[in-house]
């Protein structure tokens, strides 16, 4: 599978190809499970990812305890805990360390308010889909040096977290057909990674692309990607006029510094802190809260924005200056975006985005 230690050898009597890859054999053969995932789980046994991201909203002792209960309630996998008492208890902090505990009792909490949504998710376990063959191994193993290079859990060729992570991938990619693998995904993976184990990783990954509607935006026409651009376009437009204008007088739409915010979460530009916690809100309001936090980062930093004075300063500055952003102008963004409702226009903006398209398909200007 990849520059393979002697006590591995055994393991490489099957493998019929390989090529060079960023100096690296790779086997374009190489899917045998228990190498995989025998290689993973001795990496993983010892080295565990660190989480040593500054805390966007600390979590103060009451809070933690109201976590806590939840927890470890005897009756959690049966009880439905009050939305507003979860949304609650996010908006006032998550505790860095039981963070992945916490997701999973969200995805949890999903499954007992929605059990109609999760019976029309494909239930194929984890341990099965990593016995095929997936179509993106190429494209996989490209991504996994490109996924947090500078986070100790995933530097290393081939190590715990490249491994898992490439376990994810792949099954996912066999999960979801229509789908397959695209770019983006591996940061999703690699945030879930960091804070919960490997198959339980995969489930939330599969609740966030199912139940949440995330895998919308990767399918091949990505019409849904395009709306949500859209859609923050005309959020823009109704919010910060200003802002809008500018970006028109300098050509500058939104596919060009928001496509990536979307298709990661956020995790591919911004610090780790503020990326937790958009998960966090993620699994409370799932893709909504993107256009969210989008919207208010792009508000936060109007009259910044306005002072540039060309296309190429104007993007530089969305892409680079804007994700480097102190901690408590981070705190403040995730307060806004606890404090925002834009269900309804979101939705008359979609409506719209459809009777134009209709438009421009059928104008007789077209021929």
């Amino acid at each position: 599978m990849g520059k393979i230690s002697r006590s591995y050898s055994t393991f490489n009597r099957n493998k019929r190809s390989v090529q060079m890859l960023d100096g690296y054999t790779w086997y374009t053969e190489f899917d045998d499970f228990l190498f995989i995932c025998c290689l993973a789980r001795q990496h993983e046994a010892q080295q565990k990812p660190s989480l040593d991201y500054e805390e966007i909203t600390p979590c103060l002792k009451d809070v933690t305890k109201i976590w806590e209960e939840m927890l470890d309630s005897e009756e959690r996998h049966t009880t439905k805990f009050s939305p507003k008492t979860l949304l609650d208890s996010v908006h006032q902090g998550v505790p860095k360390l039981r963070r992945g505990d916490i997701w999973w009792l969200l995805v949890e909490q999903h499954h007992l308010h929605y059990p109609d949504m999760h019976e029309r998710t494909p239930s194929k376990e984890y341990g099965e889909l990593l016995k095929d063959l997936t179509e993106y191994q190429h494209n996989i193993l490209i991504d996994l040096g490109r996924t947090f290079p500078g986070h100790p859990y995933f530097a290393t060729q081939l190590g715990p977290g490249q491994l898992a992570l490439y376990n994810i991938l792949k099954a996912y990619s066999l999960l979801d057909k229509d789908v397959g693998y695209c770019q983006g995904l591996s940061f999703i993976a690699g945030v879930l990674l960091m804070h919960m184990e490997e198959t339980q990783s995969f489930e939330a990954m599969r609740h966030m692309m199912y139940n949440f509607g995330l895998r919308k935006q990767f399918q091949p026409n990505m019409m849904p990607l395009q709306i949500q651009l859209y859609q923050l376009t005309r959020l823009i437009h109704d919010n910060y006029k200003d802002l809008h204008d500018h970006f028109e007088e300098y050509d500058i739409a939104p596919n060009l510094y928001a496509t990536p915010w979307f298709l990661t979460l956020f995790a591919s530009q911004f610090p780790l802190g503020f990326v937790a916690r958009v998960f966090d809100l993620f699994f409370m309001q799932g893709v909504e809260v993107l256009l969210k936090v989008g919207l208010v980062l792009l508000g936060n930093h109007k009259e910044l924005i306005l002072q540039c004075r060309s296309f190429e300063e104007t993007l530089e500055f969305i892409k680079t200056t804007l994700p480097e952003m102190g901690i408590i102008q981070m705190e403040r963004v995730i307060n806004q975006v606890f404090e925002m409702d834009i269900s309804k226009q979101l939705q008359a903006y979609e409506v719209e985005y459809h009777v134009l398209r209709e438009e421009m398909l059928y104008s007789p200007s077209r021929g």
